[in-house]
């Protein structure tokens, strides 16, 4: 059995409920992992052998970042589009088409590469665990492989065939809907862990959503939704009816919304139904961020991710969204690092990653930084010095 041992921890991050407060801080640590495994955390003095060291000289370790929303597989950019939002256009969503017909023009291995090349880049910046939807291809073939190329580099992959109507059932949304929950969901579910829906004025009702929802729940598959990014809607109490593990983008919220969500409370004071938010989105698009400290205060669980895409949010930066989500949502520093490690994995209903104690996956970080608190006072600063994915340095 291999060991490592990391020691000389300044500040440790555990996201383990009790003394450290929230983040579950242990000063002057250490933490040994066996076999892809945290085996042991205390202190650094009181750390055991191991095969091999890495000294972290005085700097922050932290759970690598559960990124729970992301869309890597698709071709092509949209700088163009985020040029006219910058000189005022708004956001409408409609330029997702666009994104669909490069993406379906696209060789699997054009695919890959920037599948590979994102999941690269988030790795580096300290993400470990990465949640992968399909949606842009919009046919049952271009959905299944887009499913398949993202099971390349993670487990954790949404089928999304409901994101837009395609140009060519423009006139037919029923007829799209039956294909979804048809032909395209039996070819999409082997590659698939979730479902979720874009339910939003301009791309699919709270009926339609509901069906397709019921559906791939009927199918085994969990259940995640888009809700109220462009504006108040059914969304977030339709993932609430349907047990979904995360609503994501929560911008124009009802009192009736969050009280939905506060009052899927479960046994250890969380909320079963986790509102994701996205605030890569509202920097990109110059939307109204959602207010965390309303949900929060609610007694409501909140996660952040990345939203990663190539036209609202193509950012694969967890840091830049904790500074967001600090500077822009109300979250304090520790709540926003939370968010990112262990309300990620609250919303992939995880208990083996985001946070660091024995038996959790061997997922951690270290900063260029002695504390957690750098990630929103310095933005913009690649703090991630070093990332153990699986207990392996990469």
């Amino acid at each position: 059995m291999s060991s490592l041992l990391v020691d000389d921890i300044a500040e440790l991050v555990t996201n383990v409920a009790g003394a450290g407060g929230p983040l579950g801080i242990r000063r002057r640590a250490a933490v040994l992992v066996e076999d892809g495994e945290v085996a042991w955390v205390g202190p650094a003095a009181d750390a055991p052998a191991a095969d091999r060291r890495i000294d972290a000289a005085g700097a922050a370790v932290l759970p690598g970042f559960v990124d729970s929303h992301a869309h890597l597989v698709f071709a092509g950019d949209r700088a163009a589009e985020f040029a006219a939002r910058m000189a005022g256009e708004p956001y409408t969503g409609g330029g997702i088409r666009t994104t669909v017909g490069a993406t379906r023009a696209a060789s699997d291995n054009e695919l890959r590469a920037t599948v590979r090349r994102l999941h690269a880049e988030a790795l580096r910046q300290g993400t470990t665990t990465i949640e992968i939807k399909s949606g842009y291809g919009l046919t049952v073939a271009d959905e299944a492989r887009s499913l398949r190329i993202a099971t390349e580099v993670s487990t954790e992959t949404t089928f999304l065939g409901a994101h837009v109507v395609p140009a060519e059932y423009a006139a037919r949304p029923d007829d799209y809907v039956s294909l979804v929950c048809g032909p395209m969901l039996a070819a999409a579910a082997p590659y698939a862990r979730w479902i979720d829906v874009f339910c939003e004025r301009g791309a699919f009702d709270a009926d339609h959503a509901r069906a397709i929802l019921a559906c791939g729940q009927a199918m085994g598959l969990g259940v995640r939704v888009h809700a109220n990014q462009l504006g108040p809607g059914p969304g977030v109490r339709l993932g609430v009816e349907l047990g979904a593990a995360s609503v994501d983008h929560c911008t124009h919220l009802t009192d009736t919304d969050v009280d939905a969500l506060a009052s899927t409370t479960t046994d250890d004071g969380q909320s079963a139904t986790v509102a994701t938010l996205l605030p890569g989105a509202e920097f990109s698009t110059r939307s109204p961020y959602p207010d965390a400290r309303r949900l929060l205060d609610a007694g409501v669980t909140v996660a952040l991710a990345t939203d990663c895409n190539p036209g609202s949010s193509y950012t694969s930066s967890m840091p830049f969204c904790i500074a967001l989500a600090v500077r822009e949502m109300g979250m304090t520093p520790a709540e926003a690092v939370w968010a990112a490690t262990a309300g990620g994995a609250r919303a992939l209903r995880r208990d083996d990653i985001g946070v660091l104690r024995p038996g959790a996956r061997a997922d951690l970080i270290i900063l260029d930084a002695p504390s957690h608190l750098h990630l929103a006072y310095r933005p913009g600063v690649p703090l991630v010095r070093q990332v153990l994915h699986n207990g392996v340095p990469r």
